[in-house]
């Protein structure tokens, strides 16, 4: 595997390691995520039903209420939350919550990350200097 790093915006320093959760779909984190539990609660949303909890969480950008920024916080709090986040372009309440929760994340890559993530890679996200890498991935799939 060749790797893959590419440059992206800071939003929220800090560095992490985990496997990628994809959505593409926004995400609200008031009334989508369970701040107890970090399992997406939405009904017809992508992950319904998964835990963002320990993830890389993949996702184009937040949505909702300003509220949101609190509950990523709770979700931290409860050690329910994600590892780091990448974004498309992230806008001000994901950005918030990120930071005083401490989670990195970074946006505006210079390539789409749905163009070479999938779900079950494993990526290292770095806030502070504004990059990801993708570290293994899990190649071809096939459904069973």
């Amino acid at each position: 595997m060749v790797p893959i790093k590419l440059k992206g915006r800071t939003i929220s320093r800090g560095c992490a390691e985990g496997e990628v959760l994809l959505s593409r779909d926004p995400i609200s984190f008031l009334g989508s995520v369970d701040p107890e539990t970090g399992i997406v609660v939405e009904e017809k949303h992508a992950l319904a039903g998964k835990s963002i909890k320990g993830k890389v969480l993949v996702f184009p950008h937040g949505k909702g209420s300003t509220v949101g920024s609190y509950v990523m916080y709770q979700l931290k709090k409860n050690e329910a939350a994600p590892v780091a986040i990448i974004n498309l372009e992230t806008e001000p309440i994901v950005a918030v919550g990120a930071i005083i929760s401490e989670i990195p994340l970074v946006d505006m890559l210079e390539k789409s990350p749905y163009e070479f993530l999938k779900d079950g890679d494993i990526v290292l996200v770095n806030g502070s200097e504004g990059y990801i890498e993708l570290l293994k991935s899990e190649g071809c799939k096939t459904e069973g």
